[in-house]
């Protein structure tokens, strides 16, 4: 959960599984299932989309008798920011998300189509 300045604290209304839009940076119009979601940071990471490089340091892994060691330069997703992204509905179109309360628990609706997304 992100907080604001005055300590009170806002949810994400991504998750982990959306499909969801790039509507903004280098990915722009590109689409991709969100792998993991960061709410302290804001963050969201996209499956194949905003790949970096990362130089890891060969380290020894599984069976020591093997001997296999996994290390070199890596490419993996970054972050994407949340305010740049948008959520997908069922039939793949952009929408908002709105978050209405039923049966004492939250569910997110689509605000352009008024279609449950959960």
């Amino acid at each position: 959960m992100r907080t604001t300045r005055n300590g009170q604290r806002h949810s994400l209304k991504i998750r982990s599984g959306d499909q969801v839009k790039v509507i903004a940076g280098k990915a722009r119009g590109k689409t991709g299932r969100v792998l993991r979601v960061d709410p302290a940071k804001g963050r969201v990471y996209v499956e194949g989309l905003n790949m970096v490089k990362r130089h890891l340091r060969p380290t020894k892994v599984g069976d020591t008798t093997k001997g296999q060691s996994i290390g070199g330069v890596i490419e993996r997703e970054g972050p994407i920011h949340v305010s740049n992204v948008m959520l997908l509905d069922a039939k793949g179109r952009p929408t908002r998300v709105r978050v209405e309360r039923e049966d004492g628990g939250r569910v997110r609706v689509a605000k352009s189509t008024g279609a449950r997304l959960d």
